[in-house]
């Protein structure tokens, strides 16, 4: 069986789909499957060794110029090549804080349009690598924001499209009018172009079944896995004091660290500064600079800067250091997430989380045990739940503990890629 993947490249961003999407590839070639991992915008960027090919399509600067000046629909092949360099798409991460709600609703919707949008000489492109130079048995599209290519891949391939959702309503929620609308139509249309959809977990299913007005019949649920070397093996001998409460992802609303600062305070007023630590790490983007900045005036308006730690962007081994340096994670977003792989690596090393009742997040705890729910949007419950958490030691060692067994167990990524040729065999015989 061979397979296409076709991945998004996030401009030097560590991204939660660029690693979902390396990890599945490295354990699908472990299983002997020959999969290629497509980067298309920018080379991805992950904590682990990069599975990808050493190509990007739809290269970002090109896709930005032939959506901005005609003439570059137009020009020669080799022209574009001299964009595609890695030093200049992995630099594109630098301007992205820059680039207007304009630009991003109309590339969104051109990619879209598909072999009808300003982007087609690029869909060209990957459609004739595919076909004369891989020739895949099957192709798997990263998100649906890439259904566009699915319907001329299907004609010159003849082969079954499937597509991934991985959260992508947030992005397609936030385009300013009238992109917003044109691109859900759009969505809606080409929906009915793949054989089938691949999500996170049932709530997602759910979700985007509405979203995209698909039947749910025709999305199947692979849950997320991760890989495990180095995940558990350290000492989590903490002192009680400081009880450190950990928050490991993006740093934007999306994900809420506002209002776990609100329940830190609370619990601060309780306890007292001196038993609290609040440990903060993940990529901070130009766009989100701002947000941040308006956090880190609400630490100190509300007396907690002896409290925080920022420790920036970490690598693997950085991220397993710090989860075996706090007593529970929680990263309580606003938005339904439907990934969490926080969750995952936290659980991993023995660590519970205080999650709220939304998005993916029932379903993990409900399949682990590793943690606690909370009323969504309230740093009054969130700080009820860090509490529970403090006080109860014994209580907290033993969600840490089903925790780690049940992702050890049913969320690695072996368990995750053997699903997911589950789902490639009903589509591909043999």
């Amino acid at each position: 069986m061979r397979i296409a993947y076709i991945a998004a490249g996030a401009a030097g961003m560590y991204c939660g789909s660029c690693i979902h999407d390396n990890t599945l590839a490295t354990a699908l070639q472990k299983k002997g499957v020959d999969i290629a991992l497509i980067p298309t915008y920018t080379p991805l960027r992950t904590d682990e060794k990069d599975a990808s090919i050493d190509r990007v399509f739809y290269g970002g600067v090109n896709v930005y110029l032939q959506q901005k000046v005609g003439l570059f629909r137009h020009t020669p092949w080799f022209i574009d090549k001299l964009f595609n360099g890695r030093t200049l798409l992995n630099s594109l991460g630098r301007f992205s804080g820059s680039t207007s709600a304009e630009d991003l609703g109309g590339l969104t919707v051109s990619v879209l349009e598909g072999e009808l949008g300003p982007q087609k000489k690029e869909l060209k492109k990957l459609i004739r690598w595919l076909k004369e130079d891989y020739k895949p048995d099957l192709v798997q599209l990263t998100n649906s924001m890439f259904l566009g290519m699915a319907r001329e891949i299907k004609r010159e391939l003849d082969v079954p499209v499937l597509c991934a959702l991985q959260g992508e309503d947030i992005f397609l929620e936030g385009l300013i009018e009238p992109y917003h609308s044109h691109a859900l139509k759009l969505l809606q249309e080409r929906a009915q172009d793949v054989d089938g959809f691949v999500a996170t977990c049932d709530y997602y299913a759910q979700f985007m079944a509405d979203y995209m007005a698909v039947d749910q019949d025709r999305i199947h649920v692979v849950r997320l896995g991760i890989h495990l070397d180095g995940h558990g093996v350290m000492d989590r001998s903490l002192p009680d004091s400081p009880f450190t409460i950990g928050y490991l992802a993006r740093i934007c609303p999306e994900k809420g660290l506002h209002i776990l600062v609100d329940a830190v305070h609370q619990l601060s007023e309780q306890v007292g500064k001196a038993h609290l630590k609040l440990k903060v790490a993940g990529y901070l983007g130009k766009r989100d600079e701002a947000y941040f900045q308006e956090v880190c005036a609400q630490i100190d308006r509300l007396g907690l800067s002896e409290v925080f730690d920022y420790c920036g962007e970490v690598d693997r081994d950085g991220k397993i250091a710090f989860m075996n340096a706090v007593h529970v994670l929680s990263v309580p977003t606003p938005y339904k997430d439907p990934k969490g792989l926080f969750l995952l690596e936290a659980m991993a090393n023995g660590v519970p989380v205080v999650q709220p009742r939304h998005g993916a997040f029932p379903e993990v705890i409900e399949k682990t045990g590793g943690g606690i729910l909370v009323s969504p949007d309230s740093s009054e419950a969130l700080a009820v739940g860090l509490m529970r958490m403090k006080n109860d030691a014994a209580f907290r060692e033993t969600m840490g503990q089903k925790g780690k067994e049940a992702v050890h167990r049913d969320f690695n990524d072996d368990v995750m890629a053997e699903a997911t040729l589950d789902v490639y065999r009903k589509y591909v015989g043999g």
